[in-house]
């Protein structure tokens, strides 16, 4: 009997481990709860490649994710993320799309003018278009002007169908946008005699919106 007792009682002890299983879950679970806090961007995966490289034991694979990343609100980047994992490829391109924000001219929801943007074999024409019209692109297109916060254009790819090269043509396309200001300073003329009428009064019309 009292050697019973103290088996019973080594049963009873062995419960420790189970504890620490349970606190280790419970760690665990915390960590992952704070790997998926909410971010204040929109974040778009464009597309992902796997890339080998040869080595004198064979070959070594990674991964490649073009990223894009942006407020929604006329601010956009975009990054190149390459890593042996898809997860840490798409931090890495994240992380480097923050580090290539720039922001966008914009009237309401579509660009100031038409703009034509080149870059490698890509070339991208983007068109202002009336309210209503939504975002009328391909995928990679797609993806830049919508985290840019654009809602109403028209877009046309004039070269390469490679994503990498249409996105970065597309960013060249929204760099190159000059606000009215800019124009009227440089030719030193009023700001009435450089921007259509139409542009003026959708700018004051958002303006008016936004201070609502």
């Amino acid at each position: 009997m009292p050697g019973r007792t103290r088996r019973d009682g080594g049963q009873g002890g062995s419960s420790g481990p189970n504890d620490r299983g349970d606190r280790r879950d419970r760690r665990d679970g915390g960590r992952g709860g704070a790997a998926q806090d909410k971010t204040p961007y929109i974040e778009r995966l464009v597309t992902i490649n796997r890339v080998a490289k040869v080595v004198k034991g064979g070959r070594r694979f990674s991964f490649t994710a073009l990223m894009i990343v942006g407020d929604g609100d006329g601010l956009v980047g975009v990054g190149y993320g390459k890593a042996k994992e898809v997860p840490a490829a798409i931090a890495k391109g994240v992380e480097e799309a923050k580090k290539n924000f720039f922001r966008v001219p914009r009237i309401g929801g579509t660009i100031v003018h038409r703009v034509q943007g080149e870059k490698a074999a890509g070339v991208v024409l983007l068109i202002p278009a009336s309210p209503g019209t939504g975002v009328i692109a391909g995928g990679p297109v797609r993806a830049v002007l919508e985290c840019a916060g654009i809602h109403d254009i028209l877009s046309k790819s004039l070269g390469s169908d490679n994503a990498i090269n249409v996105v970065h043509a597309t960013v060249a396309a929204l760099k190159s946008i000059q606000r009215p200001e800019e124009v009227a300073a440089r030719r030193g003329l009023p700001l009435e005699d450089v921007a259509p009428g139409a542009m003026l009064r959708a700018r004051a019309a958002a303006a008016g919106g936004v201070g609502a």
